[in-house]
């Protein structure tokens, strides 16, 4: 049976997020920014009208998995091919200054060598659905740096993966070659399942689009063949995104993609986005913050954010783009989320990491994902923007 007070909170979560996200579009912010800020009201940090809960969590879940669906259909396949060679380069400086300052951070406030390092692999990786969410509100994402970004975001993942793979043998006192092996291993064999997979649903959809025309049944199994790569990658070790992502993709260069792409908006932005934005300011705590705990927490959050600016900007300058473009990837990958969640609640599950950083964990990620839409809405503000609203 389900539970009444779900029904009151998720009303709460829809009509919060649409007054905020309209106040912020009056102000001209983003809108994002507005469902963020209806979830820490509604949530125990401000009014506590909503609690975490379970099934909201599992809702923004979904909501993850639609907005980086639609952002791969939304991917030009073939400038994703072009800045392959950058995407990587953008995410590797930008990983491995967030690791290092991160490390650096945590080991200069006297935590052990080991925790220091996880501390950095917790803040390497970027929050892939918050640029994206900006970026589409935008009109950005079909761009040339929405591309690059893209690309780099999915490195970043699987770059945190690889790390964390390994601290983790490292940490329980059982890491070989094999290790590392069979995870490269693991990445590997999901990528060359997601590309032959990818080549035949593209082929498939096409001559079903050629032959019957626009079906609702092509969504349906749109839909299931996105939630079966986001299963498949998460059984090899990936995030669910990373393969939601790749199943978008299959679909870019199809017939139906318009069709397609309008549907997974349409359903995203009137419920799953909503909730996911929101459930994010639901989650914010700050029980538990002394005195040192609240300078190391400022100080993580400052390296943090300029580790991305400056590792993935440098990234993207040594890989040819301008200026203002590489100003523009840096703040894009400055947003942290669910990963560095998940490398927390590992670590901490583990005994790697003390359950007193948390609440740190949790501030940088709400800072950085409250700073990367405004801050993206600055450095392409003599750009157009479009008018879609969430």
């Amino acid at each position: 049976m389900i539970d009444i007070q779900l029904l009151l909170f998720i009303s709460l979560i829809l009509l919060s997020t649409k007054a905020l996200s309209m106040v912020m579009k009056r102000m001209h912010l983003p809108q994002v920014v507005g469902a963020l800020v209806a979830g820490i009201l509604l949530g125990p940090a401000v009014f506590n009208l909503v609690e975490p809960n379970e099934t909201i969590s599992v809702i923004a879940e979904f909501g993850v998995i639609f907005l980086l669906f639609a952002a791969g259909m939304e991917t030009d396949f073939r400038q994703l091919r072009t800045s392959l060679k950058s995407s990587i380069l953008i995410s590797a400086l930008g990983v491995a200054l967030a690791l290092g300052g991160g490390f650096a951070t945590a080991f200069l406030f006297g935590n052990p060598t080991f925790e220091s390092f996880f501390v950095g692999v917790i803040i390497a990786s970027m929050s892939t659905s918050i640029t994206v969410e900006a970026l589409s509100e935008m009109g950005k994402l079909k761009s040339k740096i929405g591309t690059a970004l893209m690309g780099a975001s999915l490195f970043d993942d699987i770059f945190v993966i690889v790390i964390l793979a390994l601290i983790m043998g490292m940490g329980g006192g059982a890491f070989s070659v094999g290790v590392l092996g069979l995870t490269l291993l693991r990445i590997v064999a999901f990528f060359a399942l997601a590309i032959v997979a990818g080549y035949l649903v593209n082929m498939l959809f096409n001559w079903f689009f050629w032959k019957y025309g626009i079906k609702r049944r092509l969504y349906i199994f749109a839909i299931a063949f996105c939630f079966m790569m986001a299963y498949l990658a998460e059984v090899l070790g990936l995030a669910g995104i990373t393969g939601a992502y790749l199943a978008g993709i299959a679909f870019c260069s199809t017939r139906c993609v318009e069709t397609l792409e309008t549907r997974t908006h349409e359903l995203s932005y009137l419920f799953f986005t909503p909730v996911f934005l929101a459930n994010i300011g639901i989650h914010t705590s700050f029980e538990g913050m002394t005195g040192n705990l609240i300078l190391f927490t400022v100080v993580l959050v400052v390296v943090a954010i300029l580790s991305k600016l400056v590792g993935c900007g440098l990234g993207a300058r040594l890989s040819n783009f301008t200026r203002r473009e590489s100003l523009q990837i840096g703040v894009g990958m400055i947003a942290r989320g669910e990963i560095s969640f998940i490398v927390a609640a590992k670590g901490i599950a583990a005994g790697y990491v003390s359950a007193t950083m948390y609440p740190s964990i949790i501030v940088v990620v709400l800072i950085t994902v409250f700073l990367t839409p405004l801050l993206l809405k600055v450095v392409f503000a003599d750009k157009p923007t479009d008018n879609k609203t969430i």
